[in-house]
């Protein structure tokens, strides 16, 4: 049996996107295809310094858009990957992928070199919210590129953004009922959130429109854990519900807490105790890798009181919650010695529950889990 502290995940950053939407603050470039070669070249050269054969049970490429790729270019990524990294007959190989890459013979391609499980960012089936997201693709186009992917790779998962400006309870209401229509194993829901530097920021601070208020956010995030977990796509964490058994593998690694690879421009590792993050720019990442320098632009070695702290704060964010038992076995601390006024405040508050054997949060919890969360630092 595989050790779980031995690395056996690995995340691909692939940061090229056909156009930036204004909402998002990925680590990515638009239009700027032809940087793509330098790197794949820099993507082999990285690759190469990993161990060969080593098993993996998750590979997640992620952006950006991975399937912004040709096929030719993605044959050379997955070339250099496998020439170090051994898939584990049940491993999970996710990409990312935009709605308007995926022509048949690209989902062909992906099928036959290994992917079991594609994240789809659709965002929205109503046209209106799809154009104010500066998405590509319209509703209609989504029934039929989803039937095509799911005829051949079922582990299908969709992204789909709530709290939209001048989406309404009844969008979204409809939106999550044509998902659950196509009968889609896994749903990712987040809220709109407009970071500092994303156009959308700048026009938000213009007074070019408003987030809707709170209330409404909240009753659209509500209505997703009703409605889809009776229709048995389970919440099982903060922002994710799926189908028993087709849970995302690679992010709960990071929920909870294990190690994993992580090569490319703004990719995180966590390897030995140690947590790196690359440059986030894509020429700088470029330029470092080209001359045979470090691209790590960040490293932090988390003590041990570091690490048992870090594992509340993401082992939170799973529904089934953190085992008290199991923790304090395997950080040398119990839960309540780190933080004891902390969950004592948020159980009075209705937003921790704690039974003999876990601390979760609550439905409430789940709505203000930020604020929840900072209490354990």
């Amino acid at each position: 049996m595989t050790n779980p502290e031995t690395p056996s995940s690995a995340y691909i950053h692939v940061p090229f996107c056909q156009h930036r939407c204004g909402y998002c603050d990925f680590t990515l470039i638009a239009r700027k295809d032809h940087l793509i070669d330098d790197y794949l070249a820099a993507m082999e050269q990285q690759l190469a310094t990993v161990e060969p054969d080593t098993e993996l049970q998750t590979l997640f490429l992620g952006g950006g858009t991975p399937t912004h790729l040709s096929i030719e270019q993605l044959e050379r990524l997955f070339s250099a990957l496998f020439n170090r990294f051994r898939l584990a007959d049940d491993c999970e190989f996710s990409i990312e992928a935009n709605p308007l890459n995926l022509s048949i013979e690209k989902i062909d391609f992906l099928k036959q070199i290994g992917v079991n499980r594609v994240s789809l960012g659709v965002q929205s089936f109503h046209s209106e919210i799809l154009t104010f997201l500066e998405r590509d693709h319209q509703p209609e186009q989504i029934f039929e590129i989803v039937q095509n992917l799911q005829a051949r790779i079922p582990n299908t998962s969709l992204d789909l953004i709530f709290a939209v400006p001048g989406q309404s309870l009844s969008d979204w209401e409809s939106s999550l009922a044509d998902a659950v229509g196509l009968g889609i194993p896994h749903l990712s829901t987040y809220g709109l959130t407009i970071e500092k530097g994303t156009s959308f920021w700048s026009r938000q601070q213009s007074g070019l429109f408003d987030l809707p208020a709170d209330d409404l956010a909240g009753s659209m995030y509500e209505f997703s854990l009703d409605y889809l977990g009776s229709r048995g796509v389970q919440h099982y964490e903060i922002s994710n519900f799926a189908r028993p058994g087709f849970e995302c593998r690679h992010n709960e690694v990071y929920w909870t807490g294990y190690p994993y690879y992580g090569f490319g421009p703004g990719a995180a590792s966590y390897l030995n105790g140690v947590r790196r993050q690359n440059h986030r720019s894509v020429t700088t990442w470029l330029k470092h890798v080209a001359a045979g320098e470090s691209p790590i632009a960040e490293q932090e070695e988390l003590d041990p009181e570091s690490r048992a702290r870090e594992a509340i704060i993401f082992g939170l964010r799973r529904r089934v919650g953190i085992n008290l038992a199991e923790f304090a076995s395997r950080y040398g601390f119990s839960i309540p010695e780190l933080a004891e006024s902390a969950i004592e405040r948020n159980i009075a508050a209705g937003l921790l529950e704690q039974t003999e054997t876990h601390l979760r949060l609550t439905q409430a919890g789940c709505l203000l889990a930020d604020s929840v969360v900072v209490d354990f630092l």
